[in-house]
């Protein structure tokens, strides 16, 4: 299944990443969505500070 989603790259320590698979798999998701709720979450907080982000793609609540 191919899709139009952007690629990137984390680098992280294994411990670090061993315990994100623990808390991915307590909640359902897979460590990807569990990182995309985890960055969600912070995009949110800090648009609540700090007002809207624009950005040069389109806009959307995903």
């Amino acid at each position: 299944m191919k899709d139009n989603l952007p690629r990137y790259t984390l680098r992280i320590p294994q411990l670090l990443l061993d315990k994100l698979g623990f808390i991915a798999e307590y909640e359902g998701r897979t460590k990807n969505k569990e990182i995309e709720q985890l960055i969600k979450r912070r995009v949110d907080e800090f648009e609540e500070i700090h007002g809207k982000i624009k950005t040069g793609g389109s806009e959307t609540d995903d």
